[in-house]
């Protein structure tokens, strides 16, 4: 295979990592808010229950919606973040092997005159 043809592969796969990337953290940050929901819903339910909040139906509704649609979306990025990470490593294994395959040279400096390639 030629250098020429490896370099793109390469610069594919960085392009690929860098998206995986930016899904993950996309995910953890869906999932932080994800996580408050479920606590400030569960709150709201445990407070209600036990009589500090006075009982208001919508207020119930709207707490048992935040702690399933919180569960909901925290599953959901869970499982997309773990496959992107999956993704992720077996894209940078085959970067690791496709460098691996590239004929490179050490580049010399000498203190008098410009660089020369060996």
């Amino acid at each position: 295979m030629r250098d020429g043809d490896l370099r793109e592969q390469i610069l594919g796969l960085e392009a690929q990592i860098e998206e995986l990337a930016e899904t993950i953290e996309s995910c953890r940050k869906i999932i932080q808010i994800s996580k408050a929901f479920i606590v400030v819903g569960g709150l709201l339910i445990a407070a209600i229950t036990i009589g500090l909040i006075r009982f208001d139906p919508m207020l119930m509704i709207g707490a048992l919606t935040a702690v399933v649609g919180g569960i909901v979306a925290l599953g959901s990025n869970w499982s997309t973040s773990q496959q992107a990470v999956s993704t992720l490593k077996a894209a940078e294994a085959q970067r690791a092997e496709l460098i691996s395959k590239i004929d490179l040279r050490v580049v010399e400096s000498r203190d008098d005159g410009p660089l020369r390639l060996n």
